[in-house]
């Protein structure tokens, strides 16, 4: 069994724990307390953090990918989404890095979104990422982001083995 660490960041409210949730139980939860920062075992094993502000260097060390979430009703969420990307990509050295981003809340009414969904695809078209729309209350798309990182992870770790020079052993 081949093991992945993946990190969901994004800002507060926009769905990460309800997209763990939805994953591992296949259930959405209706009330919890807000997460700080959690890990739960499944395929892979999922951590949801909140504080955008602080981005410990553990977000960087041992994670394979990372899942950025901002809700489609929020202006800010997607602000906010940048600024993790950002640090994140200066924190692990400027190298290729496996991310989905995720729109969600899409089954929200559509007057009460901020956030178009070509807005979100040019994002993630202009940092090489896959970019998915989701509802982790209505459980659209939740297994399929899980699986898009995972291939994203394969897709990165391939692309640095492949060499055309010699080896020395």
């Amino acid at each position: 069994v081949r093991h992945r660490k993946v990190l969901i960041l994004g800002y507060r409210a926009v769905g990460k724990t309800s997209l763990a949730h939805q994953f591992v139980e296949g259930k959405f939860v209706e009330c919890y307390e807000p997460t700080v920062e959690s890990t739960t075992p499944a395929t892979a094993p999922v951590s949801a953090q909140d504080e955008y502000t602080i981005l410990p260097h553990s977000f960087v060390i041992g994670i394979h990918g990372y899942v950025l979430v901002y809700s489609v009703t929020s202006l800010r969420s997607f602000q906010v989404v940048k600024t993790l990307h950002n640090k994140l990509f200066e924190s692990r050295g400027k190298t290729r890095m496996p991310v989905v981003l995720v729109g969600n809340k899409a089954d929200l009414a559509l007057e009460s979104r901020e956030v178009r969904m070509d807005e979100g695809k040019k994002l993630a078209e202009s940092w090489g990422a896959i970019f998915l729309e989701s509802s982790a209350k209505e459980s659209q798309v939740t297994e399929g982001i899980f699986t898009k990182i995972i291939e994203e992870i394969d897709r990165v770790d391939n692309s640095y083995s492949r060499s055309t020079g010699c080896y020395l052993m």
